[in-house]
């Protein structure tokens, strides 16, 4: 290939990734990841317009279409102060299962939420750290979670507000660890922990490019991984997403040689793999 062309396929991608971090709705977005999904578009060849159409569908699909409202980070950040500062854990998790309504993934989660990790740690030995891929709003859960003090939490995203809000609630909360922006898939967490989540992101990870969610799986350093399902569409629907998913999880999996635990819940299916 020819140094000219492969200049004009980097200001190629370097116009896409700044066209697309003009919009409100994705200038929160990784660039590492806009970047990744804009190489794979514009390998098809079509214009720029249509490109970063495509790009932003995309974004939309994997991320954006989980948030039930535009978030509002620094209301929310002002709420979980005044709860904690209380000194009631029961208003505590009040003001952290509310916030977790706008996001469809912990959404659903909130109906189950008292035995979901009661169970999966109930499976688990003695856990030091975890690593939480694809995050979202779930570190919000961690005041259901069996954890001893001393735990480490790492979270991963790819919002950057999303990401200082995480680390503002994890400070207030005393959690050791922090929140990072990454693009999991070309650039896996280097931590080393005792579990790793991956919850609702796999399907994501597919979405993006065949085969990404198992490169995931097997990137990630964690002597166990919780992957889980949403048993609904984000529309609601049912559509037989357990035996989907389950077969999908099966085919992604084959010939592997992990130790593989199922647990159902009413809303969500979750695999827990022992590496």
């Amino acid at each position: 290939m020819k140094k000219d062309d492969v200049r004009s396929e980097k200001e190629q991608l370097e116009e896409l990734v700044s066209s697309v971090l003009e919009s409100s709705k994705y200038r929160n977005v990784s660039e590492d990841l806009i970047g990744s999904i804009g190489r794979r578009e514009l390998s098809k060849g079509q214009n720029m317009k249509t490109t970063v159409k495509a790009t932003k569908n995309k974004l939309h699909q994997i991320g954006g279409a989980y948030f039930l409202k535009k978030p509002d980070y620094d209301f929310w950040l002002k709420r979980l102060r005044e709860a904690k500062r209380s000194g009631n854990e029961d208003s505590f998790r009040k003001a952290c299962a509310e916030i977790m309504r706008y996001h469809q993934s912990t959404r659903e989660r909130l109906k189950i939420l008292d035995q979901f990790y009661a169970r999966i740690f109930s499976l688990l030995p003695p856990i030091q750290s975890i690593m939480d891929v694809g995050c979202g709003f779930n570190p919000l859960s961690i005041p259901w979670m069996p954890l001893q003090a001393e735990v480490k939490y790492y979270a991963y995203d790819v919002y950057k507000d999303l990401i200082s809000f995480i680390n503002g609630f994890m400070s207030m909360c005393n959690v050791r660890g922090c929140a990072e922006v990454r693009e999991v898939i070309e650039n896996t967490p280097e931590v080393a922990t005792d579990v790793a989540f991956l919850l609702d992101a796999v399907p994501c990870f597919e979405q993006i490019e065949k085969w990404s969610g198992l490169k995931v799986l097997e990137d990630v350093n964690a002597n166990f991984v919780v992957v889980s399902f949403p048993v609904k569409s984000l529309c609601g629907r049912e559509k037989n997403m357990r035996k989907h998913y389950e077969a999908a999880f099966s085919k992604l999996t084959r010939g592997k040689e992990w130790n593989i635990q199922k647990l159902e819940f009413a809303t969500e299916q979750v695999f827990i793999i022992k590496k």
